[in-house]
C-alpha cells in the first residue's frame, strides 16, 4: 500500500482511508454491521497495509468507536503503527452537540474512552457550528492538542468561506492549524474543484474525501444506474443529490474504461480520485469486494486522455454534501 503525507505535515498515511460509519450497531441504521461482522473488514484492511482509519462519535452513537478501537488493538499492533481519526459535532448519548468549548472537551474524553486509546491522530470538526464563535472552537481544539489528546486537527463538510474563517482564526490566534479537509467529492460531484480544493492546495491542507463512489452510484451498471436503491440509500439521506443524465453518461464511461483495463467500475472511479491530488479517499465497505476494489485501485494508472474522457460529460450541480 502506497503512503503519502497528510498535507504539509510529517504524518504519513496510506493512500486509502477506511471509513467506519458502516461498523457499529444496526440499531442505529439498518445497513450498519455489528461487531462480529465488522471485524473481518478491519483485519483485512490492516493486512493490506491500510494504516488510516476514520470514525466519528455520532456513528452508531459511539458504538463505532468502540468496535474500531477494539479491532485495531487486536489487529494493528502498536498504537504508533496506525493513524486514527474521529470527529465531533453531533449530539451523542443525549449530550448537546456543537463546537462549544464545553462540548469539545467533553466529547474528546468520551471518544478516547470508547476507542480505548490515550490520543487520536486527527480530531475533526464534523460540521460548521453557526451558534459558537469560531475563536472559541479554535481555542478548544488547541487545548485538546496541547493536552496530548490529539496530534492534529481537521475539518469536514463545510462551505469554503467557513473553512477559510477557521484557517484565518487559527493563524491570527497563533493556535493549532488545521491540516485536513474531509469533503464530499467524486466523479459525479466535482463542485469542490471550484474553490475548496484550490484553497487546500494553497494552504497545504490534506484532502480526504468521503463517498468517492457517490453512495455506490459509480460502482453500478450504467444501464440500471437509477433503478437501483441500496438499503443504505433508503435511510441515509446525507448525500442530498439527485443523479442526472450527465451522471449516467459518466458512469457509462467509467464502465467502458473498466472493461478496457479489465477492472471494476469502483476501481476505476477510485483510481480517478487518486489521480486528482487528494491525500486519501475515505472508502466504506459493507461487502469485502468493496474493500478489495479500493485496495486494487491504488495500482491502476490512468492516462491523461482517460481522465479527460471520464470528466468530459460533467455538468455543474447545486451544492451538496449536507452542508450547514
Amino acid at each position: 500500500m502506497q503512503t503519502t503525507h497528510l498535507g504539509r505535515t510529517g504524518l504519513k498515511v496510506s493512500r486509502i482511508c477506511l471509513g467506519t460509519m458502516t461498523y457499529g450497531s444496526p440499531a442505529w441504521r439498518d445497513w450498519v454491521l455489528d461487531e462480529a461482522a465488522s471485524r473481518p473488514f478491519l483485519k483485512r484492511a490492516v493486512e493490506a497495509g491500510i494504516t488510516f482509519f476514520d470514525t466519528a462519535d455520532i456513528y452508531s452513537q459511539g458504538a463505532s468507536e468502540e468496535v474500531v478501537g477494539r479491532a485495531l488493538r487486536d489487529f494493528a499492533g502498536k498504537r504508533e503503527s496506525y493513524v486514527l481519526a474521529t470527529k465531533v459535532f453531533f449530539p451523542v448519548d443525549g449530550h448537546n452537540g456543537g463546537l462549544s468549548r464545553k462540548h469539545i472537551l467533553h466529547a474528546i474524553d468520551d471518544s478516547l474512552r470508547r476507542l480505548g486509546t490515550d490520543y487520536v491522530d486527527l480530531y475533526q470538526i464534523h460540521r460548521f457550528d453557526n451558534d459558537t464563535p469560531i475563536e472559541e472552537t479554535v481555542a478548544a481544539l488547541h487545548e485538546v492538542v496541547q493536552s496530548g489528546k490529539a496530534r492534529y486537527i481537521g475539518a469536514s463538510s463545510m462551505h469554503v468561506w467557513q473553512f477559510a474563517k477557521f484557517l484565518a482564526a487559527a493563524d491570527r490566534m497563533g493556535m493549532t492549524k488545521f491540516v485536513s479537509m474531509q469533503n464530499f467529492y467524486n466523479l459525479v460531484y466535482r463542485e469542490e474543484e471550484r474553490e475548496m480544493l484550490p484553497l487546500c492546495r494553497d494552504a497545504g491542507i490534506g484532502v480526504i474525501p468521503w463517498s468517492p463512489l457517490a453512495r455506490g452510484f459509480l460502482g453500478r451498471s450504467h444501464a440500471h444506474a437509477r433503478d437501483l436503491q441500496s438499503t443504505r440509500a433508503k435511510s441515509d439521506k446525507v448525500l442530498d443529490m439527485e443523479f442526472s443524465d450527465a451522471d449516467v453518461e459518466i458512469l457509462r464511461r467509467v464502465e467502458e474504461t473498466a472493461r478496457k483495463h479489465g477492472r471494476s467500475n469502483a476501481q476505476i472511479a477510485t483510481a480517478w480520485m487518486l489521480h486528482k491530488g487528494v491525500t486519501a479517499p475515505i472508502i466504506g465497505a459493507s461487502k469485502m469486494q468493496h474493500l478489495e476494489d479500493a485496495i486494487a485501485a491504488t495500482e491502476i494508472a490512468l492516462t491523461e486522455t482517460e481522465i479527460a474522457y471520464l470528466e468530459a460529460p460533467y455538468q455543474p450541480k447545486a451544492v451538496a454534501g449536507n452542508l450547514r
